[in-house]
């Protein structure tokens, strides 16, 4: 038995809803920067807006693998709906559902399985982003409840969110001590979305700055223990580069797939392209990439279930290759279809710049690296 065949009804089902329900409208909302409604409506009816969720809080109650091929066909079909599903599974649910208390759990998780609530994990902040711990948000302790100031910037789900997962100092340092998690929700006082950007790629996701001015936290919505908020941050990323690695995966294949078939239907000097050496070595090498970096994400996946200790590793070798891989697998397949590929007619330039971004958030390819030698030095 392998992987493929134990998970074929996972990516039956959910590459039958990428390409029925998003692949026709991918384009469109790249071009209207949104992703409608009927489409996160849709996301949720499958199960896919709570992902690892247990049946007892409403969820779909699968592993991290069947995660990471859903990741895989979703941004097949389309990178900026899978954002979405990446950020509310990866980064809203998971902390809630490691961290959380019985009642937090209760409270958020089954609405959020559901598709009712939509999250979003504020972390990064125009002086911090990858130093993490330099951010500034600061979260005041008023007795029964906590009031927090600060902002936020590059926050995926922006727009859309009902709860935020966010990180504050709770003491004033110049480090990573003192910071502490908290579960926002976006309607109370003083939370507000400031600014919506303009991005390169994935641009049916909302990307935005977020203000915190006083906004009042119930001492109860302390994500796990009080200023241990800089390890909730660290491992939900763990956990996030699984996500997005499967991502990047999905842009390439959708890529490769498109510049497999333009190669074997575009005729030039009486052949087809295929029959040219030159393009079957690009179809080979990068058949490769996208294979091996399919086995790197089942593995981190794999070791993440078992609880293996060096699974940070394993999925930070997997973000670093498999987004390096997406973004060489669109180029080259933009390559293969020429001057038609540069056009907006043919998908290939938007794979090309959806893959970009996975080179960069939730960690740069330089942060990933960072990650891998430091595991690899503790070794020796």
């Amino acid at each position: 038995m392998s992987i493929e065949s134990d998970y074929k009804e996972v990516r039956d089902m959910a590459a039958k809803f990428a390409d029925a329900e998003l692949a026709p409208l991918a384009a469109q909302i790249d071009k209207d920067a949104c992703i409608p409604e009927s489409i996160v409506k849709k996301l949720s009816e499958n199960g896919f807006m709570g992902i690892f969720v247990p049946e007892e809080y409403g969820g779909s109650d699968m592993d991290y693998i069947a995660y990471a091929i859903i990741m895989e066909e979703l941004s097949r079909g389309c990178a900026s709906s899978s954002v979405m599903v990446s950020a509310q599974n990866s980064l809203a649910i998971w902390p809630i559902l490691t961290y959380g208390t019985e009642e937090q759990k209760k409270k958020y998780l089954p609405k959020m399985a559901s598709g009712e609530l939509i999250g979003c994990f504020a972390l990064t902040e125009p002086g911090a982003g990858s130093d993490a711990g330099a951010l500034t948000t600061f979260a005041e302790d008023k007795g029964d409840h906590y009031e927090i100031t600060g902002s936020k910037i590059f926050i995926t789900n922006a727009k859309e969110a009902d709860i935020a997962i966010v990180f504050a100092k709770t003491t004033k340092t110049k480090n990573h001590k003192g910071i502490s998690a908290f579960i926002v929700e976006t309607n109370s006082p003083g939370y507000e979305v400031v600014k919506l950007e303009e991005k390169m790629g994935i641009k049916g996701s909302s990307t935005g700055q977020l203000a915190f001015e006083k906004v009042k936290v119930p001492k109860e919505n302390l994500l796990g223990e009080y200023e241990k908020g800089f390890r909730i941050a660290l491992s939900t990323l763990d956990g996030g580069r699984i996500g997005i690695a499967s991502q990047a995966l999905g842009i390439g294949v959708s890529a490769f797939r498109y510049a497999r078939a333009y190669a074997v239907e575009r005729h030039q000097f009486g052949q087809s392209l295929s029959n040219f050496q030159g393009i079957q070595f690009m179809l080979a090498d990068m058949s490769t990439k996208l294979d091996a970096s399919r086995l790197l994400i089942h593995d981190a996946s794999m070791m993440e279930m078992s609880g293996d200790k060096n699974y940070g590793k394993r999925g930070a070798q997997a973000k670093l290759f498999a987004s390096e891989s997406a973004m060489w697998v669109a180029t080259k397949a933009l390559q293969i279809c020429g001057g038609n590929g540069y056009t907006k007619e043919y998908p290939l330039e938007r794979h090309f710049r959806d893959a970009k971004i996975t080179e960069i958030y939730e960690g740069t390819s330089e942060v990933q690296r960072i990650v891998i030698a430091s595991a690899e030095l503790k070794e020796v």
